[in-house]
């Protein structure tokens, strides 16, 4: 299927549907941080998301934009994680159901988010044949709207909508630098930055065991994702032909990292910050970390992009 690529007027036209039900986050900084790295690092926390994870403004986008219709029936999904939680809340919003299938292997604490936001969990085996076949047939039972968690239009367009409000509050950065996993956030941002501040460089960070996006990008080529193992769990899925197709004109790089990089840069910014994250949202401080001449004496934005962590499960 050939999706049409977003353009930034889609970005608008999903703030202004997603902006009475989405957190304007904060951006912070760190001076402690700087002075480490020596340069001026300004942090989008989308870890006080709703949700606690940016993947709400997508879902909330992708969910209002259905006619009531497209909607009596419900939305569907499969998600081990924030997808979940996040299509949960905005069905919850709208009044409508939604049905997930999440992996057995699901942590506990993602769960509890999904069922507390009242959506009915269909478990799998976890494999994404297991997760696409149980997906169809809830599907089919239920006549409900599938919302991919990347490969979907508005959902990428509701992504955007982060380094909308982070350009307005902080222009002139040098650099933008997202985590890639799926490619939604990542895509979404390039096409916003591309439109608000054209000179700013859009960099992916992805770790070193999960380098799906990064081959993909230099190979020019969609490489799957193949049994990858970080600590970085939001981070562990392939790029979508649309996601792919975006990332490959637009994106100035794509920078991969060490696991011990993302635990020292998880660490780092819960010791100087005080703020939880997730190590998939800690992979973009880890390139900094990594590739300090790079980055050196520059303006660089970074996206938090969650902070659900299972707080039984820390890796320091």
């Amino acid at each position: 299927m050939n999706q049409k690529i977003p353009q930034y007027e889609d970005i608008l036209s999903a703030h202004q549907r997603i902006k009475n039900y989405i957190h304007q986050t904060p951006v912070l900084q760190s001076g402690g941080i700087n002075r480490i790295l020596g340069c001026d690092l300004f942090f989008k926390c989308e870890n006080f998301q709703k949700v606690g994870a940016f993947k709400f403004r997508g879902a909330c986008n992708a969910v209002f934009s259905l006619s009531d219709d497209q909607a009596k029936n419900g939305v569907a999904t499969h998600s081990s994680g924030n997808h979940a939680a996040a299509l949960a809340l905005a069905a919850k919003l709208r009044g409508i159901k939604a049905y997930v299938v999440m992996p057995e292997t699901s942590s506990k604490v993602k769960i509890i988010a999904v069922t507390g936001y009242g959506a009915e969990i269909t478990y799998c085996k976890p494999t994404l044949e297991a997760r696409e076949s149980t997906l169809d047939k809830v599907v089919k039972e239920t006549n409900a709207q599938f919302i991919h968690p990347y490969d979907n239009f508005q959902v990428i367009c509701g992504q955007g909508t982060a380094s909308k409000e982070f350009l307005e509050e902080i222009p002139d950065l040098d650099y933008v630098v997202t985590p890639v996993g799926g490619g939604g956030l990542l895509s979404g941002t390039v096409i916003t930055v591309r439109a608000l501040s054209p000179n700013t460089k859009v960099i992916a960070a992805e770790p070193k065991n999960a380098d799906d996006a990064w081959r993909s990008f230099k190979s020019g080529k969609l490489v799957p994702s193949i049994n990858p193992d970080t600590i970085a769990d939001g981070l562990l899925t392939s790029l979508s032909p649309l996601t792919f197709k975006i990332i490959q004109e637009k994106v100035d790089d794509i920078i991969t990292v060490r696991e011990d990089t993302i635990i020292r840069a998880m660490r780092m910014i819960w010791e100087r910050k005080k703020i939880i994250v997730e190590p998939s949202a800690a992979v973009t401080l880890a390139i900094v970390i990594e590739n300090p001449d790079q980055f050196k004496g520059k303006r660089v934005g970074l996206i938090l992009t969650g902070g659900n962590v299972d707080l039984e499960n820390l890796p320091f």
